[in-house]
């Protein structure tokens, strides 16, 4: 994982793509929530992004880490006038193609049957469970739900 991070730093696509890869680890949010996140739904100032969650029809709250404030105030002068954080790099009012985030990491090595761009969730997941996080918070940060659901799915013994 440490390599892996190391590797994202260092990527070299456009500032858009760079910001939205390094945030992936931070957020561990589905993809293409990140790649749709909205300017009107991120509150720099409480530090959180409030999206709507379609696959799981809620509002979710995201506490926003330094890290993740850093680059969210980095990228803000060139999308901020927008309504995606992370817009196409067409300029045709659509947020970053699905396929980003995954292309930048095939371009550092990593096929997918070494990570995926949801692979940022389950490696959350993992570390969390195994530092002893609760694991009802664990779900809500993750935007699972019904929760009993989502840990019967995983906990068949």
């Amino acid at each position: 994982m440490a390599q892996l991070l190391r590797d994202i730093r260092n990527y070299q696509g456009t500032f858009v793509v760079q910001s939205a890869f390094r945030l992936s680890p931070l957020m561990f949010q589905r993809p293409g929530e990140i790649r749709q996140m909205l300017w009107a739904d991120v509150d720099l100032v409480a530090r959180e992004w409030r999206p709507y969650v379609s696959k799981t029809d809620f509002h979710h709250i995201v506490p926003l880490s330094n890290q993740a404030v850093d680059l969210l105030e980095a990228v803000q002068p060139l999308t901020g006038g927008g309504q995606y954080v992370f817009p196409s790099s067409r300029g045709d009012g659509r947020p970053m193609s699905d396929n980003t985030i995954r292309t930048a990491l095939k371009s550092l090595g990593y096929d997918s049957d070494v990570m995926t761009a949801h692979g940022f969730r389950t490696t959350a997941s993992t570390l969390l469970n195994e530092q002893g996080w609760s694991p009802d918070a664990i779900e809500r940060q993750l935007a699972q739900t019904p929760f009993d659901q989502v840990r019967a799915a995983y906990n068949r013994w």
